[in-house]
């Protein structure tokens, strides 16, 4: 009984010396906080939980979104056991243990258990099959964390098996709520300390922890350790102490305000007057304030698309490839990708002759344009469809020299429609000139030897 007592007072003090992050950790899905196209009221997971019929699940989500929280919350909320490990250091020998351990409890209590594996992706194939019949035959209930997509890293047989929810990065005024909480929180949290925390800090330390509560609550633990009291046992938080915690400068900077939209817009300008320089600087000055990186590569994205086209095809790959870079090794160290993809941009051919062709199909289509397939493009997969003419007269452009023939393709109210011109730079030069080539080349079939 000594031993018990003893024992009980020891987690007590490792609950209170833990980090404020572990403290905060939300044990009910009412104080959960984010995430609520998944678990609100009435959403498929949250009446999973609550009738306690969990299937299998891998959660997919960025750093400090929830995902062993949400885990420990299902735990908590379905009575089950709940043993966690991590890919990172678990290996087949811990996952046996685990499920001997389910089976007496299963045997013994009733009482189901659920498996959880952080960073499951770090897990190899082997690994993964060692728990496949167990979450086949329920011995256990999988729940999977993983920061990479799921389709990739986990294996097809387990994947088939659990069902995968998407978590997203919490904004800035969720990030919000949590520190505020935090504040408040004379149990857990940081309540009984007096502490002030400015507007202007506040919002830095929303910016600069990038959609990881985990991330805002140390460094807002860290700012409160160093911060003095004054005369009257007072804390207060400063700008400058957030600054000094994340060894970062605050810039003017606003994810949701005008500085956002001025700053994407100058990137986005620089990069069309082909300013590599320029580019550089305002794409720096949005990383360094602490905006979304994903944000970014979509409008790099959609700049490859837009402004660049066919004048460079390799513009669009270059920034796909930075997204998955970006996505794969995260920041700071994706940086680079972002920097690299931006000044290909800059410098790359220009041409907004797709932009303006797809506008010009998009007029059309508002316009009522919406008249049937010409019948020599259909295909007659049916005697019926044959005998209507689907296919009849088509021309197969592989019979005729230079792989090319001249035949309608649009409806014929459209007939002889231009929607895409190429220009005269980059890439598009080719297309142009093989395009006035085609146009003014008889389809000849070729001749027979």
């Amino acid at each position: 009984m000594v031993m018990d007592l003893f024992d009980h007072n020891a987690q007590d003090q490792i609950k209170k010396e833990a980090p404020l992050a572990a403290r905060m950790r939300p044990r009910t899905l009412e104080e959960f906080v984010g995430q609520e196209h998944i678990i609100a009221p009435g959403h498929v997971l949250r009446r999973a939980i609550e009738s306690g019929q969990l299937p299998s699940i891998i959660l997919w989500g960025p750093p400090g979104s929830g995902k062993t929280t949400l885990s420990n919350i299902v735990a908590n909320s379905t009575h089950s056991h709940f043993s966690p490990v991590s890919a990172v250091s678990a290996g087949v020998a811990d996952l046996r243990k685990i499920i001997e351990e389910a089976k007496e409890r299963r045997k013994l209590y009733q009482q189901k258990t659920i498996l959880f594996i952080d960073e499951i992706h770090r897990f190899n194939k082997g690994q993964q099959d060692a728990i496949l019949p167990y979450v086949e035959d329920g011995t256990v209930t999988l729940i999977g964390a993983t920061t990479e997509n799921p389709s990739f890293e986990v294996n097809t047989p387990l994947l088939s098996r659990s069902r995968v929810f998407v978590l997203n990065p919490l904004t800035d005024k969720e990030i919000r709520l949590i520190v505020e909480r935090a504040l408040k929180d004379k149990e857990r949290g940081l309540g009984e300390m007096k502490i002030e925390l400015s507007e202007e800090a506040l919002n830095q330390l929303c910016i600069m922890a990038s959609s990881d509560a985990r991330t805002a609550l140390n460094a807002l633990e860290m700012a409160a350790l160093v911060t003095p009291p004054d005369s009257e046992g007072r804390k207060k938080i400063t700008l400058e102490i957030v600054e000094d915690t994340f060894q970062h400068r605050a810039l003017q900077y606003d994810r949701d305000g005008e500085q956002h939209y001025d700053l994407i817009s100058a990137l986005h300008k620089c990069m069309r007057d082909s300013d590599p320089d320029a580019t550089l600087y305002w794409l720096g000055r949005m990383i360094e304030a602490g905006e979304d990186p994903l944000y970014i590569i979509r409008r790099i994205i959609r700049f490859a698309s837009e402004d660049i086209g066919l004048a460079d095809p390799q513009a669009l790959v270059v920034a796909v490839a930075a997204q998955q870079a970006v996505h794969f090794i995260g920041i700071p160290e994706g940086n680079l990708a972002l920097a690299e993809a931006a000044v290909y941009m800059a410098t790359a051919s220009k041409s907004n002759a797709l932009y303006t062709g797809y506008g010009k199909v998009q007029e059309e289509i508002r316009n009522g344009s919406d008249e049937p397939v010409p019948l020599h493009l259909r295909n007659a997969v049916t005697g019926l469809m044959k005998n209507l003419g689907y296919g009849k007269g088509y021309k197969y452009a592989h019979n005729f020299e230079g792989h090319h023939v001249d035949q309608q393709h649009l409806p014929d109210s459209m007939k002889g429609k231009t929607f895409y011109t190429p220009g005269e730079l980059g890439y598009e030069k080719q297309i142009s000139a093989r395009l006035k080539d085609l146009r003014h080349k008889p389809s000849t079939p070729p001749s027979k030897p």
